[in-house]
This record gives structure tokens, sequence and C-alpha cells, in this order.
């Protein structure tokens, strides 16, 4: 009967807009949420074969919601370095838990990047999601997997605790002075003879520097050049020894913790001559728990100090040197400066995230290191992801696999950080919507009060 069809078909349009309703209600609702991804009903009618019959049968609608994943909202200022957002397509790589992705966990992507530091630092949003990313390996390769989470780990910037650097260059800017007297000790002179040397205090020197530099934990050590004035011209006997010299362990041509001796050569017009001096311009140092025999002129951090080795090069002159180097004139002998490299002990103190999603440490002492990549998943059909809660969302088959690259390459977006993505709900649209869903609830309950109204009249007819 097309009454009782008309009846059915108010009744699903009361159905159908009370789902538009919940959708516009909940976009409303979540105007302010980051990442949050509008729903949008849509509406499919229900049309019935009407074959031979003049009569009408209404067949009423259907309602589905879609969720508007694809697109993307306004980029705004976060409060954290840790606030994330993509520019573009792509999604973070999420996870309940902070162990990781196993076989059995369900991957989870979001575009919701307010991301802060947990009780125990690692970076969860406000859903309790925690972020993934690459871990950099020792050596600042990056194994970076397009497919396969398991080369993920949850980040956790807290977790690198502090950080030294090692020197690895040494300059100086000094003047010998050209008038310095030779000492009648230069005579006796013999760098490798305890009671004849300027390390071990027995000959005093006429010109002494002290260096100092840091080791691989960041302790601070003190290389000391000692120089007398040769009975040669323009030339100075040179000593580099660790005071005190129990820190280093030498071969047997190094005495008093000695790392390395020679002449320190100058030409005729006062400037540092290298193709004449015979000091060592490379300090290598063995590490602490070196167990090769040592030769003339090894040396390594003694077993105490438990360290690496290191390697340090030494600018005395010329274009290389970054201080300026040594010169040879007719002035005081004095330090000006010293230009050395490496830090002691540093604290974390906060990340930096660049756009190609590169993680940064950064430390109190300056020194930043690269420590996580958050890679950008896509999809063929982003719109076919399953929501999942959270504003997190799940593969489904329509919108095939993941693939995870790194931001801004191929079809990934760049990452902004202190950046957060604004929801996609336009407030005067969803107004709009509203107004018109509530006449279109209005128009179905009419649609059933005139049906019944009818079908009321028919009745009484019969009677």
């Amino acid at each position: 009967m097309s009454i009782n069809s008309a009846m059915i078909a108010g009744a699903s349009g009361l159905l159908a807009n009370s789902s538009a309703l919940a959708a516009i209600s909940d976009n409303i609702a979540n105007v302010n949420t980051v990442g949050y991804k509008r729903a949008t009903a849509v509406f499919t009618p229900l049309y019935r074969s009407q074959g031979t019959s003049q009569q009408f049968a209404a067949g009423g609608i259907m309602s589905s919601t879609k969720l508007q994943i694809s697109e993307s909202g306004l980029l705004a200022p976060g409060s954290s370095p840790t606030d994330l957002a993509v520019s573009g397509d792509g999604f973070f790589v999420v996870s309940e838990n902070t162990r990781g992705f196993t076989t059995t966990d369900p991957v989870a992507f979001t575009r919701a990047g307010s991301f802060h530091p947990d009780a125990n630092g690692y970076l969860q949003n406000s859903a309790g999601l925690y972020l993934a990313g690459w871990p950099v390996q020792a050596d600042g390769t990056i194994d970076a997997d397009p497919s396969d989470l398991s080369s993920l780990e949850i980040i956790n910037p807290v977790s690198v605790g502090g950080a030294a650097e090692a020197t690895t260059e040494v300059g100086l800017s000094a003047n010998l002075q050209a008038s310095q007297a030779v000492s009648a000790s230069e005579a006796t002179y013999a760098a490798g003879v305890s009671t004849t040397n300027m390390s071990s205090g027995a000959l005093t020197p006429d010109v002494e520097f002290g260096i100092p530099i840091y080791d691989s934990q960041g302790s601070v050590h003190t290389i000391t050049l000692s120089m007398l004035k040769s009975s040669t011209p323009n030339q100075w006997h040179a000593e580099l020894h660790v005071s005190p010299a129990s820190e280093v362990t030498t071969g047997t041509g190094l005495v008093d913790g000695q790392i390395a001796t020679g002449i320190i050569a100058f030409d005729s017009n006062g400037n540092f001559d290298a193709a004449n001096s015979t000091i060592s311009s490379s300090l290598n140092f063995l590490a602490s728990n070196n167990s090769t025999a040592l030769g003339a002129t090894g040396v390594q951090w003694a077993a105490a100090e438990g360290i690496s080795a290191q390697t340090i090069d030494l600018a005395l002159g010329g274009p290389s040197s970054a201080a300026g180097g040594l010169t040879q004139f007719d002035s005081a002998s004095a330090l000006a400066a010293t230009s050395v490299n490496g830090t002691p002990f540093g604290d974390f103190s906060g990340v930096d995230i660049d756009a190609s999603g590169m993680v940064y440490a950064k430390f109190t002492n300056g020194i930043v290191k690269k420590i996580y990549q958050i890679p950008v998943a896509t999809f063929a059909n982003a719109d076919g992801l399953e929501a999942l809660g959270g504003g997190a969302y799940g593969v489904t088959r329509d919108s095939g696999s993941y693939t995870l690259n790194t931001a801004g390459v191929g079809s990934a977006g760049n990452l902004a950080a202190a950046t957060l993505e604004s929801s996609n709900v336009d407030l005067a649209t969803e107004f709009t919507n509203l107004i018109i869903t509530q006449r279109a609830y209005s128009a179905s309950s009419k649609i059933i009060t005139t049906a019944d109204e009818m079908l009321d009249e028919a009745i009484r007819m019969k009677r």
C-alpha cells in the first residue's frame, strides 16, 4: 500500500537525518580538536521497482557516514617543539604501548601531533598514543624500511642521557722571543732522560704553555708544551707531556708523561717552519683497555682512566692553524690564544625537529646529536582508512597498504615542528547543515503524521 510505504519512507528519513545530526554534532564538538577529520553524512535513495503497477511505492532513504580524512586542516603554532604537523599528505605512525610494534600489534596512524613526553620520556599525544621513529645507529646510519614496522622504535629523547665530545683539534697562537738566551742546561738536554728533560721538572723550560683537552667521557686533561731555546738558530727543543704523567702509559722512547718530543723550527722571517720541525702534529692516544705492546713512541690512556682512543691534530702554524700558529719575533714570549674543540659532559636539554623529521637531541654543553627520524606513512586512498578512536586510523582493504617515507620524499608531506594541524571543520558549513538537517527531520516527521491521518481516514470510511 502506498500510504504504508510513505510511512516507511518517513521513518527512514528520521533515521537518516538523525545520523546526519550525530555527524554534525560530532564535528561541532570537535572544532578545536587537533587533527580531527570531519564526518559527512552520505544519503542514498532506496528506490523500489515499480514494475507495471501504476501506484508508486516509496523506498525511503539510507544514510552512511564518511570521514574526510584526506582533507587537511589549517596549520597553527604549537606550544612545544614536539608539537608536530604533517604539511601535505601522510600520517604519523603511533602505538598504544612503548614496546613498539610486533606482528600482533594493531597498526595505527594519526594526524594528531600534540606529542609531549610522558613520565618516562616517551613522546605521547593527547589520546595516549606513542610516536614511532627510526632510530639513528651509532655510526649515524638509519635503517629506514618502507614496509617493516619492526625497524621502528617509540621515540624517547630523554633516554640519550648526557653527551660529551672528545677533542680532535688543537691550535695555538703564541710568540717565542727570538732574542731568548740559550741556557747553560741546553748543552746537556736529553728529552728521553728524566734527569735532563723538561717533562720531569728537572730542567726549567724557557717557555711553557698548558692546553686543556677533553676525553671521550668529557673529562678535562692538560697537555703541556715545554720549549727550550736551542743553540741552533731559529730552533727550540719541544716536549708535549700530560700532567700528571700518571694519566698515560707510554712506550720506551717516552718518559715522564711525554706524548711527543722534537724540534720546533722557524724561518728567517719568524714564521713556523713545518719542513724543519720534527715535533709530531698528530697526537695518538690508544684506549685505556689497549692490550697490545706499545712502540717506542706509543701512547695510551692509563687503565685507570677507562676512556676511548683519541687522535688530536696539533696545528702549530700555517693556513691550517685555526688560532694563528707559533711565531718567533723579538717580543716577549706569550700565549695569545688556544683553539680547542670538544666539550665536557653535558646533560640533555631539549630537542629540535626539522622538516625531514630528523630529531636532534640538544645538550647543555652545546652538542647536538641526531637520535631519530620520524617517518610519514602514506596511502593510495587515505579516505578508505577506518577510525580507531583517539584520532587514529587503521588500514583497510579500501585504503590500501601503508608506505613509510622520509618526510618530504615522494608523496609524503614535510614535518612542521612546534606546529599543530587544526580540525578541518568549518563552523559556518556545519551550522548551515544543522538547519538543513533539522528541516529535513521535521519534514520526515510530517510525512508520518500525514500518512497516519490518511490511514485513519481510510479506516473511518470502511466503518
